[in-house]
């Protein structure tokens, strides 16, 4: 992408706003001059599990899923994230080597940020390292919630836990078309496939949810909540 195409993203960019906080805006051209935008298409992986990455990834546009494959292979989706957020800040304190792997669900657009240009300025700067760390609470706030889910309910609540997470913190509606997969939400919510089949279609039956292939309304959303707190 040419420069001023990205000078024109950048006016209205959260990332830019949350640094201008606390960083003059030379120190910000420091990281902006060596930020280079990229495409990412469905099912591709952004930052992988195990490898070094030396930039930070500003997501602009799209929506991803954070992965753990455990020393027997399984695969696990530890929280589901959207745009706009800062992707990769725990290589911050962790040597550079991502400790799960991110990858788009849908088209995503993001900002690759150099990790060492940003390392230099937080380090020396304690209340945009404040700033930086605040933008990743929520995605890890959301991976110790799903954990909970796992541990203390049944099937049914991790499922009503994840539709409901879904609707209000990704879609932001009741109404919605779904960016993941039947297998995708097994490994989110820690079941196999035909659990979430034969869950969604016990939820459709009840007259809880609405449900066309990947198109899923919540129509009783009380009575969804009420599984998820019971389950």
């Amino acid at each position: 992408m040419v420069q001023n195409e990205i000078e024109a993203d950048c006016r209205e960019c959260l990332f830019k706003t949350t640094c201008n906080q606390s960083i003059s805006q030379s120190d910000f051209d420091i990281l902006f001059q060596s930020t280079v935008q990229q495409n990412y298409k469905k099912g591709e992986v952004i930052l992988k599990q195990g490898m070094k990455s030396d930039y930070l990834v500003y997501l602009r546009k799209g929506i991803v899923k954070f992965n753990f494959e455990d020393v027997n292979g399984k695969n696990l989706i530890l929280t589901i994230s959207k745009a706009p957020t800062l992707l990769g800040l725990a290589n911050i304190l962790n040597e550079n080597v991502n400790i799960f792997s991110i990858v788009a669900i849908e088209e995503c657009n993001g900002c690759l940020i150099d990790l060492n240009n940003l390392k230099m300025l937080a380090f020396n700067n304690q209340i945009f390292m404040l700033n930086i760390l605040k933008m990743s609470t929520e995605m890890f706030r959301n991976s110790i919630f799903s954990f909970i889910s796992l541990a203390h309910k049944q099937v049914n609540g991790r499922i009503a836990d994840i539709l409901i997470y879904l609707s209000k913190n990704i879609y932001e509606n009741n109404d919605f078309i779904l960016s993941l997969s039947r297998q995708e939400i097994a490994e989110f919510a820690g079941c196999s496939k035909e659990n979430v089949t034969n869950t969604l279609h016990n939820f459709g039956s009840d007259g809880i949810i609405k449900v066309g292939g990947k198109k899923i309304e919540i129509v009783d959303y009380e009575r969804l909540l009420k599984i998820s707190k019971t389950g």
